[in-house]
């Protein structure tokens, strides 16, 4: 048996579970937006939210191949811990290039969440950047401060070339944030 996984968040850089190859590339028709506040279940307590989309939006990060059925068991119940806070679980095309019309790798599962509240009590909706900033640097779970994941989800994106504006943007405007709080503070 073989098993895709689909990580765009912290599993681009700490899988936490046995993998056979690990892929590059992106999801077509998704995006990566801080719409989520994952209260106290989350590692992080404000994650991102993914958004189906029927445009020509690219959400980068890894796939993971897990063979065998154990190491596809134990996944599966590491998965559904780690990731409880999404509300749904898609099967999509993943493509190591953009440009490409047959995707390297079909059926991958992602954890996504949906902006429907009675589904999903974590959505918050759109907020502007430096409303999303200030709560990143207020937020904090039992794997860290909050910044440190968005910081370390920009360094991982630009580590594969890949620019996503959001995270970007996001991760400016909590830098901005911090050096004025420093100022203030001296």
């Amino acid at each position: 048996m073989v098993m895709w996984v689909f990580g765009y968040g912290s599993l681009i850089w700490k899988a936490g579970f046995n993998y056979e190859d690990r892929l590059v590339g992106c999801i077509k028709g998704y995006r990566r937006v801080f719409y989520q506040d994952e209260g106290t279940i989350s590692h992080y307590l404000f994650l991102h939210y993914v958004s189906p989309l029927v445009d020509l939006s690219l959400l980068w990060g890894v796939a993971y191949k897990i063979s065998g059925t154990e190491d596809e068991q134990i996944a599966l119940t590491y998965l559904e811990v780690r990731e409880k806070q999404y509300d749904a679980k898609a099967y999509v095309d993943f493509f190591t290039d953009p440009m490409a019309l047959t995707p390297a790798v079909s059926d991958v599962m992602v954890y996504i969440a949906s902006s429907d509240r009675k589904l999903n009590p974590n959505y918050l909706g759109p907020a502007s950047v430096e409303e999303i900033a200030k709560q990143i640097i207020l937020a904090e779970g039992p794997s860290g401060p909050n910044r440190d994941y968005l910081f370390q989800l920009e360094k991982a994106l630009i580590q594969f070339g890949f620019e996503d504006k959001h995270v970007m943007d996001l991760a400016n405007e909590v830098r901005r944030l911090l050096s004025e709080a420093e100022v203030i503070c001296s």
